[in-house]
């Protein structure tokens, strides 16, 4: 997921970003109203941290002139100011949540991912994933990569679902391990490294892009990032 914070105080973007990223989510800064508005219309990112006091353009009119160009992506706004029309000017004007500074971190997390999971509910369920030339059919229970099949056992075919339902993003170890082997694994097992080695050598062996990318310290993402 690709999060793009729209924000001109510096120790504040660098507090988000270094915060997103420790969780997994790729993030994007834009200092300025301008700035954030052509990077918004570009289109790739899966929600906006917007600042209301910005220089160039304010988020009150960057939030408008989105909406009025019917993009839909989810905005959470971020603010310093105690007035409640604000507030209410912001959500009138499209926004779909806001925050008021200072914040726990604890708390933005659980509203992006509110913000998120509202965006995939709304949506239907796409049957097929793709990252590059690799594509998951969640009905047949299918991969392919560059047109050939590829047979995968049921926990490597529900571990790479999970990776390529959120390309970019990096998953921990331990989520990795909730979602694939459920709760009740040991934490301290290797189960995780073996099936990544696993994936790699079905998925990635004899392509010139690998797609199954390991982030030190944090866990394993998929995507065609060089």
């Amino acid at each position: 997921m690709n999060i793009l914070v729209i924000e001109d105080d510096a120790r504040v973007a660098d507090f988000l970003v270094r915060g997103l990223r420790a969780e997994g989510y790729l993030v994007q800064l834009a200092r300025t109203g301008p700035e954030g508005l052509d990077m918004a219309r570009r289109g790739d990112a899966s929600l906006l941290l917007l600042d209301l006091m910005l220089p160039g353009i304010d988020g009150l009119e960057l939030c408008q002139t989105l909406r009025a160009e019917r993009n839909h992506v989810p905005i959470l706004i971020l603010t310093s100011l105690s007035d409640v029309g604000d507030r209410v000017a912001g959500l009138r004007l499209g926004a779909d949540d806001y925050l008021t500074k200072p914040f726990a971190f604890e708390e933005l997390l659980a509203r992006i991912e509110a913000l998120l999971r509202r965006g995939r509910e709304q949506q239907p369920i796409s049957q097929q994933l793709q990252v590059a030339d690799l594509v998951l059919d969640r009905d047949r229970m299918q991969v392919m990569r560059g047109g050939q099949a590829i047979p995968l056992t049921a926990k490597e075919l529900a571990f790479l679902e999970l990776l390529m339902s959120a390309p970019g993003r990096v998953f921990s170890r331990e989520r990795i391990l909730s979602n694939v082997w459920g709760a009740n694994e040991d934490p301290l097992t290797n189960i995780v490294d073996v099936y990544v080695r696993r994936l790699r050598s079905k998925i990635d062996d004899g392509h010139a892009l690998p797609l199954l990318k390991t982030v030190r310290g944090l866990g394993y993402r998929i995507d065609d990032v060089p």
